[in-house]
């Protein structure tokens, strides 16, 4: 069994540094960032999330959707509103992927349950993927503290 600060220390990306880095990048930082966590959270999880082809077409149409939409002709405009949305859909399902492995990793290997809410993997995708991993030890301390560490009583229903 690894430990649970594993992932949080090899990641080691503070979640505002993480926003900030990718304001001041124009999204490419967020890009960087998700390539490399998918590598480190597929080698602590076991779990594959996606290979290097998905991070090809995610560069790919941040660069043409930037391309497109340095004109201001409007069929150009909207080529780049199509990938802006290709690359937000992909960013979305990326999220949605690494969520559903740390949520199986923390079960598994750490008998906790990570709650992710859907709606805030949706609106924030890695920063709040970033977010949960750094949660992650503070989270197994909560549950065990509200568990306890006394056995179940012999009928399945904790003791109080």
């Amino acid at each position: 069994m690894s430990r649970i600060e594993e992932l949080k220390d090899r990641i080691d990306s503070k979640t505002l540094n993480f926003v900030l880095l990718t304001m001041a990048s124009l999204g490419m930082y967020a890009l960087i960032w998700m390539y490399r966590s998918n590598q480190i959270i597929g080698e602590v999880t076991q779990r594959r999330i996606v290979d290097l082809n998905y991070f090809i077409w995610i560069t790919v149409c941040l660069g043409w959707s930037g391309a497109f939409g340095a004109t201001e002709e409007p069929s150009l405009l909207l080529i780049s509103a199509a990938f802006s949305l290709a690359y937000g859909v992909l960013n979305i399902l990326w999220a949605f992927k690494a969520r559903a492995a740390l949520v199986e990793y923390a079960l598994s290997e750490h008998r906790i349950y990570l709650r992710m809410n859907s709606f805030y993997t949706f609106l924030f995708q890695a920063f709040y993927i970033n977010y949960c991993i750094n949660d992650l030890p503070e989270e197994k301390r909560r549950q065990e503290l509200f568990r306890g560490d006394a056995p179940p009583s012999a009928h399945g229903t904790p003791r109080v």
